[in-house]
């Protein structure tokens, strides 16, 4: 069984911040969801009746976009995904999305914000595995 991972561990944040990003950052997202939302770390925010993990990473999107908003970050791009064209045959991602900072430092305030904290368990809930890849822009010089 392949290691799930759903949270940046303290070396891997650490690492982040050390590059320096100057500028906007991408967060490439590539999400696996469950197939029944997983509420169990946080009773408080489940729902009545059971619902699918993409459904409480919807609920997830909706809390978290005008706070996404209010930190200068938007969503460029959110989109299905499915089995690799290049990639291990035994692999697939539910749902990809991108999306941008205007720095890192703007990126953490949103992350430890108390009010998008609020809502964290919906993510955590809805996702069996994640990977989350900061990228940052080459200009390509086609001379």
């Amino acid at each position: 069984m392949n290691e799930k991972y759903l949270m940046p561990t303290q070396e891997a944040g650490r690492d982040f911040v050390m590059r320096q990003i100057q500028g906007s950052v991408i967060m490439l997202n590539l999400i696996r969801f469950r197939e029944i939302a997983d509420y169990s770390a946080t009773p408080e925010l489940c729902p009545s009746e059971s619902i699918s993990g993409k459904r409480a990473y919807q609920i997830y999107i909706e809390h978290t976009l005008p706070l996404l908003t209010k930190s200068g970050g938007e969503i460029l791009f959110m989109g299905e995904g499915g089995n690799f064209l290049i990639g291990p045959t035994n692999e697939h991602w539910d749902a990809v999305l991108l999306i941008k900072q205007n720095s890192v430092n703007s990126f953490l305030a949103f992350e430890s914000d108390k009010d998008y904290m609020k809502g964290i368990g919906h993510r955590t809930a809805a996702l069996e595995d994640a990977r989350l890849l900061p990228l940052t822009e080459t200009k390509i010089d086609l001379q």
